[in-house]
Parts: structure tokens; sequence; C-alpha cells
């Protein structure tokens, strides 16, 4: 085993004079005042190593002891994570001794002692191969399965199987015989680095089949698929955490995982606090039953605030390999970002724009890619959605890790300061933002068989009304009410309804909250009649307000009654007599 002494110390960057070969992403642990430290190595150079050291490092001195541990940075994976608050590197927030875990101080992720219903999938002579499911138990109300070792090469044989009982996770359940002889004792647990992505399936497509939010914005105007990608850009105070907190608790996913990476701590307790008392309106029970967790403050050390997200994506893989449709969103990737530029500014690498990595393209990329719709190898589906926040300084959409995120995710949600003035929630732009989906063959067929074909014509018209609304609020605001013709006026007041009636949403409200897909489209086809009605006649531009106003009242208060109640149709009725 290699072993190393302190040579130099800055911050949270340590070198290293090491005895022996040291991989590149490996962990140590450096002895100093009896704790021990664990740290990441980032930089080879000879016989010098370069690590960065997840914990504070007061006290460091050169001539400290450090030993390596051969493996990259490993989590736990196995029954007992849902419903855990954790930090990146997996300690059990829930067991800390006072506020902040001790340097030094490592939680075990997994209850060790809790036993589990344990049901056998396979029996003695199948042959299976790695993260082929032995056998399943039951948490939270939720299937999981047991999986054969996912680093286990080729195909073995099943030499023994526990019967349906109670064991623990490190209790053997399993014995697999391989294609070389050797028997591999199988538990509950797996154990993967974070960094690499799982490639545990046979097939993984072009997403396509639409992830249902019950926020019209998204589902209507920007749909986002099972399996894709996203990220919500934004400054402060326009409506980030309120957005994510309606998708999690809406969306029709079956595991959500919360990765709050570099965030204000009063940002991270809000998570706390407010998550485990929020309503799961699929089950009606805690949504936080389903949920997980991983937490890294922006008082943390940079290299714990990085392996967050990787941390938070590893597991929702795993969930992915089970079958499962696993929501992740993580706020705010720009932490992340962050960390990185820290980490290559101390190793003093060549800079990029605003002195972010160079290969900060690269790294996002490689991150959003982990994500996607899967065929596994038994023909089961799995998927990991992924949307991740970008806190953009001055809500400058310029700056480099938002540019280099529109490269990669296919949806766009930009939350505009000015609506968020206006009260009108959600703040997303409705011309800046998009979604590429609209565009994909796939997504427009799973459209016309489970919706209907005249969906996506229809959400593209009233785009382009937005975009002409916007022109022509420009120059009314540039002429005034009277250097406009009337015509104009409808236009722009047709842009208003599509705005209030569809984009809006009260996120607060008990009904309006939450827009299943059958209401969406029966809301689309109202406005969408309003838009295209042509023969409005109108003398002076206070008579186009007028009713437009009383449209959009009775708009409003059709979508704040219970669908297809008598309230829903009378106001509906109105509507239509308007017409």
């Amino acid at each position: 085993m290699t072993k190393g002494i302190v040579s130099g110390v800055v911050s949270n960057m340590v070198t290293l004079r090491v005895d022996g070969p040291v991989l590149q992403g490996e962990i140590c642990y450096i002895t100093t005042g009896g704790d021990r430290l664990m740290a990441e190595v980032i930089k080879v150079v000879g016989s010098d190593v370069y690590v960065q050291v997840f914990e504070s490092t007061r006290g460091l001195k050169v001539g400290s002891q450090a030993e390596f541990t051969g493996h990259q940075l490993e989590i736990q994976l196995g029954p007992g994570m849902l419903s855990k608050n954790y930090d990146g590197l997996q300690n059990d927030l829930d067991k800390m001794d006072g506020v902040f875990l001790r340097r030094g101080q490592y939680t075990a992720p997994l209850d060790e002692d809790r036993l589990w219903d344990f049901e056998p999938i396979v029996k003695a002579g199948d042959r299976v191969q790695g993260s082929d499911w032995l056998g399943k138990v039951e948490e939270n109300h939720q299937p999981l399965k047991i999986m054969a070792p996912f680093q286990m090469e080729g195909t073995a044989v099943v030499k023994s199987i526990v019967p349906a009982g109670q064991y623990k996770v490190n209790d053997t359940i399993a014995v697999l015989t391989t294609e070389a002889g050797e028997d591999i004792n199988v538990t509950m647990v797996q154990h993967w680095p974070v960094k690499f992505a799982m490639t545990n399936y046979k097939e993984k497509p072009r997403p396509f089949k639409l992830l249902e939010t019950g926020v019209r914005t998204i589902d209507t105007f920007n749909p986002i698929v099972e399996g894709g990608t996203g990220f919500i850009p934004g400054p402060f105070g326009t409506g980030k955490t309120v957005l994510q907190h309606a998708i999690s608790k809406q969306a029709e996913a079956d595991i959500v995982i919360i990765a709050a990476c570099g965030e204000r701590a009063n940002e991270v307790v809000e998570i706390f606090t407010e998550f485990p008392e929020l309503i799961d309106p699929h089950t009606g029970r805690k949504l936080m039953e389903r949920t997980i967790i991983i937490a890294n403050t922006s008082n943390m050390p940079v290299a714990a605030r990085e392996a967050s997200v990787y941390t938070a994506m590893t597991m929702a893989e795993y969930y992915r390999s089970m079958g499962l449709r696993v929501l992740l969103m993580a706020d705010s990737t720009s932490r992340w970002a962050q960390a990185l530029r820290e980490m290559s500014n101390r190793m003093e690498e060549l800079p990029g724009p605003d002195a972010f990595p160079m290969d900060l393209g690269a790294l996002v990329a490689n991150f959003y890619g982990r994500a996607g719709y899967v065929y596994l190898n038994n023909g089961e589906v799995g998927s990991v959605t992924f949307l991740g926040t970008v806190s953009p300084a001055g809500g400058n959409l310029k700056e480099p890790v938002t540019e280099n995120t529109k490269k990669v995710a296919r949806c766009f949600y930009a939350l505009e300061q000015d609506r968020a003035d206006k009260k009108r929630y959600p703040a997303v732009n409705p011309i800046d933002s998009y979604s590429k989906y609209l565009e994909y063959p796939e997504f427009a067929e799973y459209i016309k068989g489970h919706i209907n074909e005249e969906w996506i014509p229809k959400v593209l018209a009233l785009k382009t009304r937005m975009q002409r609304g916007k022109e022509i609020a420009e120059q009314i605001n540039i002429l005034g009410d009277d250097g406009v013709p009337v015509e104009y006026h409808v236009t722009f007041w047709k842009s208003e309804i599509i705005d209030f009636v569809i984009l809006q949403q009260d996120a607060f409200d008990e009904i309006d909250a939450v827009t299943p897909l059958e209401r969406q489209e029966e809301i689309l086809n109202l406005v969408t009649a309003i838009c295209d009605k042509e023969d409005y006649k109108f003398v002076e531009f206070e008579e186009v307000t007028r009713y437009f106003k009383k449209m959009i009242n009775l708009c409003k208060q059709m979508n704040y009654s219970v669908y297809k109640s008598e309230q829903y149709y009378d106001f509906k009725k109105q509507v239509e007599a308007m017409l």
C-alpha cells in the first residue's frame, strides 16, 4: 500500500511526497492530531502528488503521514437510503453530534442492524450477469431490487440463494460462481465510484416519453421527457426553489433526489424543513418517503461540494438499474462549477473564460450525459431525468456555466427578473425558453398516440403569438396606445391571454397548483380558439382592453375551479359565449 508524507499545504490543497504508484482520483487519508482527513488525488507529477482534502486542513503540518486506499471515491448503495439526508461524501447527517460533522468524523450511510423482508427472484442454477435482479425488498412502499455486483464481468451461475425471510444488508443473500470458478458472496450492498457512469444496461435510446409535471409552462409549452435533461437559470428571487418543489412533488417519478450543492446554509435548512412537510399528491403520504437529499453548504471545502452532484447522480443510476423512474434536481450547478474553478486555479492550470477550467464544457457534457432513458438487460426500462438550476451572477445568461449547459441540456427554462417583479409566476420567460424535444420525431409520435396529433402545431403557433405580442408591446410603449392600430392591441391581448391562462400558475392554490394533462389539453384548445378568432370588431383600444380583461378573469376563475365541476363548466360557457 502506497504511503506519503505532507510536503506542502495551500488551503485545502495538500502536496504529498509518495513512495509508490498512485491513481488519479484515488482516495487517501492524512493523519493529523488524531484525526484522519479524507482527500482525493487531483494531480500527479513524478513522486509529488496533489490532493484535495474534503475537510478543514487547520493544524495540518509538513511531515504528517498519508495512506492511500487503492480505490476512488465510492459510495455504498443499498436499502435504507430513502428519506435520508446525506452530505456529498454520503455521511448520514441525521447521525451528527451537533450542528456540524466534526473533522475526521464519518457516519455509516446505511443502517446495518435493520432487518429487511427479502424475497428471491432467481433460483439456484440460473445464469446472471452484473446488475441482474436476484431478489427484492420493500422500502417506504417502493419495490427495490437486490442486484448482482455491478463490477462483475461476464456471467455467473447462482450457486445458492437464501429463502424468503428477514436479513440485514451485510448478510450474504446469494453465492455466485463465475466462469473462472470463483465464488462471490453477494449482500444487499453495492459499491460504485461516483465519477464513473453506470453502463449496466442493454440500450440507451433517445428519450421520447413525456414526463408530466403538472406545471403548464413546462408540460404544454416546453415539455421535458423521462430520461431528459433541462436546466433552470435565474437570478436570486425569481422562484427557482418554488418551481423545483412543484416539479419534485408533482412529477411522474418513483424516486426524487435533491442535490443542494454549495447552497447557502439558510437555503439548505429551508430544504430540510420544508421537504419533510410536503405531501405526495400521488400517494397522500409524505413526499420525503421517496426522497433523498444530498446537501453541501457553501462554507464546506470545494472538494466536498464537487463530490455532492456526482454522489447524487450515482444514486440515481442505482435506482434506474431497478427499473424505476428517478428525478434528480441539482441546486445549483453554478456552485459545482465554482468549486471546479477553485481547484483548477490552485493547481495553476490555464484558465478559460471567467477563470473557469478550459474543459468546463466537457465536464458539464459528461455529467449531463449520465442521465437518460434505458432498456435494462431483462427488458425492463428505467430513467434518470436531470434538472439543474444555474445561478448566473447578476442574471447574466451569457456567462460560461449557462452557455456550456445550453449546449448539452435539451430544455431551457429561463427565469426572468422582470416577470418575477410583475408577479407572473412561474417566472419562466416564454420567448427565451425552449424544449428541443418538440423537434424529436419520437416525441411527436408519442404525443400523437397519447394526446392528439394537433398538440405540437398548436403549441408552436402559440409560441409565435407570444413573440408577436412582445414586439407589439414594445411598439405600444414607444408610440403610445393611440399610436398603433386597434388590430395591434388585439394581437397583444391574445398574447396576454396565453400568458395569464397557460403560463401563469399559482403554486400555492390547492387546485391551480397541479394541472393534469387532460385539463391542460382542454385549456390549450380553449386558448387556441380565442387566439384563432379573427373577426373581432373593435373600434377603440379601450374596448379591446375591457373585453380581454374580462376574458382573462373568466379563464383564471376556470383554472381555480375543480376540473369538470359545475362551476368549471359555468366559467367555460361564459368564455365560449363571448367568442
